[in-house]
C-alpha cells in the first residue's frame, strides 16, 4: 500500500446484518484491486506509474444497516447532465426490490432542499413513480448551485431520520459531501454519505468516464456535422461550435476524434495565440485559401488567458470570459482588413446536450453506478464515491478524489491523435506554453 495516498474507505461500524440479496457474487472488503496510476492524476512529476490499490465495488455478504429500518435520500446538485434520472431510478429500484428498504426520499432543488427557509418539499421516490424517468433528460428532483451550511443539512437529516444520503454531482458536490460527512462524524452520527460523480465535462479525478459524457460526445458530433455542412454551403465558410469544458477539454477532443471534419480544436489545457505568424488567424486564412472552408471546435474554457479574472459564481467556479465572442470578432476583423469575404456560422448546443436523455451506453453505466452506490451505503461505507477506473468499479474516499480536477494530458498520445486528426499546426496550441 502507498502510504502517501490513503485509498481506504471509512466504515460506520461492524457489519452484522445478513444481506437479503439473492444468490450473487459477494465482494470481500479485503479484496483490493491493484492499479498503476499515471503520476499526473496525482499531481506528481514522477517518471513511472504509481502503484495503488482500491476497494472493489459490489454487494457485501453482511450489512451495517438493517434494510427494514433504513431510510435513504437522494439529492442532485449542480448543472444538468444526461443520465441523472437513470441513476436516481437505479438507486430506487435497487433499494426497494433487492434490499427491501421501506423509504427513499428525493430532496428537491439540490442542497437547498435541506434548508427550511427555502420551503422545498421532499418527494417520496417509489418504483412506480420512477419506472419511466430514464426516458427523460434533466433530473426529476431539480437542482441548484451554491453552498449550504453543513450543520443545517445534517440537522435536516437528523429530523428526517435519514440513514444513507446519495449525493449526485460534480467536483463541487463531492467537496460538499466531504464537508457533510465530516459534520456527521463530528456529531458521532451513524449516517452514510455516498457520492455518485456527475459532470458532463468528465473532469472528476480518479474517474475514467463520468456518466453523460458518452451522450454529450454523441450530440456534440451532430452539432459539428451541422457546422461542417454550413461551412461547405458558402465560399470561405467557417463553422464554429462551442462545447462544454470549463477546465477540461475532453468533450471537444473526443468529438473531434469521432467526426473527422474538425480543422481546429481549442481546449482549456492548452493556451494559444490569435495574432502573429503562429496565430490561429493566419492559419485559418491559409486553410480557407487552400480548402475553401473550415470547422473550429472550441471548449468553453479555452483561451481564458486572454481575459482578466471576473470572480466566481455561486458554486465557486471562476466566471469564464466568452471566448467564442472574442474569436468571432477577431476573425471578422482579420478578414475585413484584408478585404476577404467570409461566412461564419456559430453553433452553441450546450444546453441542448445537457438536457437530453442518456444514450444506451450511459444508461447501462448509470445503472451500475446506482446499484454499487446502494451496495456501499447498506454496507456502512461513508465519505466515499463510486468510480469506474480502468474499466473496474471501485470505491474511492472523497478526500482522494477532491484533491484536484482531472484534466486532459496535452503530452499524451491521445491528444497527439486529436491534433493529428485536425491537421492544425502544433505551433498554434503550444505558442503560449
Amino acid at each position: 500500500m502507498n502510504l502517501k495516498y490513503d485509498t481506504s474507505t471509512q466504515n460506520l461500524g461492524p457489519a452484522k446484518v445478513t444481506s437479503p440479496l439473492p444468490v450473487c457474487r459477494f465482494v470481500d472488503d479485503q479484496k483490493l484491486i491493484k492499479m498503476n496510476i499515471a503520476p499526473e492524476i496525482l499531481g506528481e512529476k514522477e517518471n513511472g506509474p504509481i502503484k495503488l490499490q482500491f476497494e472493489e465495488a459490489g454487494p457485501r455478504k453482511n450489512l451495517y444497516f438493517d434494510p427494514s429500518k433504513t431510510k435513504c435520500a437522494i439529492v442532485t446538485c449542480g448543472g444538468l447532465c444526461p443520465g441523472i434520472n437513470d441513476v436516481i431510478r437505479a438507486i430506487v429500484m435497487e433499494a426497494y426490490h433487492h434490499y427491501n428498504v421501506p423509504s427513499v426520499l428525493g430532496i428537491r432543488y439540490g442542497l437547498q432542499g435541506f434548508i427550511p427557509k427555502y420551503g422545498h418539499p421532499v418527494r417520496e421516490l417509489r418504483p412506480e413513480n420512477v419506472s419511466q424517468i430514464h426516458e427523460f433528460g434533466g433530473t426529476i428532483l431539480a437542482s441548484s448551485r451554491g453552498p449550504q451550511s453543513p450543520e443545517d443539512i445534517v440537522d435536516a437529516m437528523e429530523r428526517m431520520n435519514i440513514s444513507i444520503l446519495f449525493m449526485i454531482g460534480g467536483d463541487g458536490t463531492m467537496k460538499a459531501a466531504q464537508v457533510i460527512q465530516e459534520e456527521v462524524s463530528r456529531r458521532n452520527n451513524k449516517m452514510s454519505i455516498i457520492g455518485v460523480p456527475k459532470t458532463i465535462d468528465n473532469d472528476v479525478n480518479f474517474v475514467s468516464r463520468t456518466f453523460g459524457f458518452d451522450t454529450a460526445v454523441e450530440k456534440a458530433t451532430e452539432a459539428i456535422r451541422c457546422a461542417h455542412t454550413e461551412a461547405l454551403g458558402a465560399p470561405r465558410g467557417i463553422g464554429m461550435v462551442k462545447l462544454m469544458g470549463r477546465e477540461s477539454g475532453f468533450i471537444a477532443a473526443q468529438a473531434t476524434l469521432a467526426l473527422k471534419e474538425v480543422n481546429f480544436v481549442l481546449i482549456p489545457e492548452s493556451s494559444f495565440e490569435l495574432q502573429g505568424d503562429n496565430g490561429l488567424l493566419i492559419h485559418l486564412e491559409k486553410r480557407l485559401e487552400n480548402r475553401g472552408h473550415a470547422v473550429i471546435v472550441v471548449a468553453e474554457g479555452a483561451g481564458q488567458e486572454l481575459f482578466e479574472r471576473k470572480g466566481t459564481d455561486p458554486s465557486g467556479n471562476i466566471i469564464l470570459g466568452d471566448i467564442c465572442s472574442v474569436l468571432r470578432k477577431e476573425i471578422d476583423e482579420h478578414f475585413r482588413k484584408k478585404d476577404i469575404s467570409i461566412t461564419l456560422k456559430f453553433i452553441d448546443p450546450s444546453y441542448i446536450i445537457r438536457s437530453v436523455p442518456a444514450n444506451s451506453n450511459d444508461r447501462v453505466y448509470c445503472g451500475f453506478l446506482g446499484q454499487h452506490a446502494v451496495h456501499a451505503g447498506m454496507a456502512g461505507k461513508t465519505g466515499m464515491l463510486v468510480s469506474m477506473l480502468q474499466d473496474r468499479f471501485i470505491y474511492l474516499p472523497l478526500s482522494l478524489t477532491t484533491r484536484k480536477r482531472r484534466v486532459l494530458n496535452t503530452k499524451s498520445n491521445y491528444w497527439g491523435s486529436v491534433v493529428a486528426s485536425t491537421g492544425q499546426p502544433m505551433s498554434i496550441i503550444n505558442a503560449c506554453e
